[in-house]
């Protein structure tokens, strides 16, 4: 073997890796922009006015006919202190984990409805005497 057969080969590798850099920018080039970062892009149920909104229509739902419209009391972002969200069934475990979250109440008639919810699900309706507190603000991260 010659010593000429040796500089083709680091010759031949930065021929190929030239070529696949040339490949990628026309790749780049032919996919269209990312879209801006705004809220139209982001899941509706992440937004606390969308959960809001989300256990007010349940509450309606709910609500005896010819009943008044059911009114929010209040709505806040909370850190529960497990998988529960603050409505643990009896029987059942939980992670045992901080889960970020909404609490929402609502006046219907002479009920206050207590909903829960993680950052992506939905509101669920806590029945009286089942509801516990989020973990202290100390707590959350």
């Amino acid at each position: 073997m010659s010593d000429r057969a040796f500089p083709t080969i680091p010759m031949l590798a930065a021929l190929v890796l030239a070529g696949g850099c040339a490949a990628q920018g026309r790749e780049d080039a032919a996919r269209p922009p990312a879209p801006p970062a705004t809220k139209e892009w982001m899941p509706m149920n992440a937004d606390l006015h969308a959960m809001t909104q989300a256990a007010l229509a349940d509450a309606m739902r709910r609500a005896a006919p010819g009943a008044a419209a059911p009114t929010l009391l209040s709505a806040e972002r909370v850190t529960w202190p497990d998988g529960s969200l603050g409505c643990p069934m009896p029987g059942r475990m939980y992670t045992m984990a901080l889960v970020p979250g909404y609490r929402i109440r609502i006046q219907s008639g002479t009920e206050q409805l207590d909903y829960h919810a993680s950052m992506r699900g939905e509101p669920q309706l806590c029945p009286p005497g089942r509801a516990t507190d989020p973990a202290p603000r100390s707590a959350v991260y």
